[in-house]
C-alpha cells in the first residue's frame, strides 16, 4: 500500500500487480518548456480548477512526436505536487487494472492525475474499455479526486489503417462511422480538454536549443548552424530533437 502522504508519484508494475512508489521523479519544470505557452496555460488552468474543486476536464494532449506532450504533464505535476497533487502512471496495456486502483484512492484526501503516455489503439485492441467508466462513470459516478491526462500522436486515439475506415459512409452532409471506429472515437470524446501540439518552425526550434545552451560562450551562429543540420538529418524540429542535439553537441565542446 502506497503512503500517499510521503509519496507523490507511483507507477503500475504489471509483474507485481501493484503500484511502485517513485523516488527519482523527473524534475522538469514549466520554465523548461519553450514554445508551448498556450498549451501550458490551458493545462495549468485546468489543474488549478481541479485542485480547487471547481469544474475541470480529463485532458488529451495530442500531436506530433517529441513536441512536449508528456513533458508538459510531468511539469504540471511538479508545479502542483506540494499542493496535494499526486500522479499515477499507467501504460495502455495495463488499463484493465485501473478500476481497482481507483477504488483504492477514491476516498483519499489527495487529488490524483492518472497519466497515460502514448495512448493509442490498434485494430482488435480492447484495452481502452478500462478507461471509460473512469472518464464518465458507469452506474457509479466517476471519482471527484481523479483526472486522466493522456498523451497521444492521434487525436481520436484510433488506428490509421485503411481497413478501420472501410465502414465509414458519407450521406449528404453527415459522416457515419462503423461500429468499431465509432466506439473508439467515443473514447476521445470523453476527454473534455483537447490540447494540440505541432512541430514548430526553425526559429522556434532554435529558441529551444538556446534554452538548453543558456551558458554557452562560444560562436552562437555556429551553434545554430549545427543545430539546424542536426534537425534536418532527423526531419524533426521538435523539443525532443533540441534536447538530443544538446546531448550530442555539448560533448564536443
Amino acid at each position: 500500500m502506497i503512503d500517499w502522504e510521503h509519496t507523490h508519484a507511483a507507477i503500475w508494475r504489471k509483474r507485481k500487480n501493484d503500484l511502485k512508489a517513485i523516488v527519482d521523479i523527473d524534475p522538469i519544470t514549466l520554465d523548461d518548456l519553450v514554445g508551448v505557452e498556450n498549451q501550458k496555460s490551458q493545462l495549468v488552468k485546468n489543474t488549478e480548477a481541479f485542485l480547487q474543486g471547481a469544474p475541470s476536464n480529463n485532458a488529451l494532449l495530442w500531436g506530433a512526436r517529441g513536441t512536449g506532450k508528456s513533458s508538459l504533464i510531468k511539469a504540471v505535476f511538479n508545479h502542483f505536487k506540494d499542493q496535494g497533487l499526486r500522479i499515477i502512471e499507467f501504460s495502455k496495456e495495463d488499463l484493465t487494472s485501473l478500476p481497482e486502483i481507483i477504488d483504492d484512492i477514491r476516498d483519499l484526501p489527495y487529488k490524483f492525475i492518472i497519466f497515460c503516455d502514448d495512448l493509442s489503439f490498434e485494430s482488435g485492441d480492447s484495452s481502452y474499455t478500462g478507461l471509460k467508466p473512469i472518464l464518465e462513470g458507469s452506474i457509479e459516478l466517476p471519482p471527484k479526486n481523479t483526472l486522466i491526462y493522456a498523451s497521444s500522436n492521434r487525436r481520436h486515439l484510433i488506428s490509421e489503417l485503411h481497413k478501420d475506415n472501410e465502414d465509414v459512409r458519407v450521406t449528404e452532409d453527415e459522416i457515419h462511422y462503423g461500429d468499431t471506429i465509432e466506439e473508439k472515437i467515443s473514447l476521445s470524446d470523453r476527454f473534455g480538454l483537447w490540447i494540440s501540439f505541432y512541430q514548430g518552425s526553425f526559429e522556434q526550434y532554435i529558441k529551444i536549443v538556446d534554452s538548453y545552451f543558456s551558458d554557452f560562450q562560444g560562436d552562437r551562429d555556429l551553434l545554430h548552424k549545427e543545430a539546424k543540420i542536426f534537425a534536418t538529418h532527423r526531419a524533426s524540429r521538435s523539443g525532443r530533437t533540441a534536447k538530443q542535439f544538446y546531448n550530442y553537441f555539448s560533448r564536443l565542446l
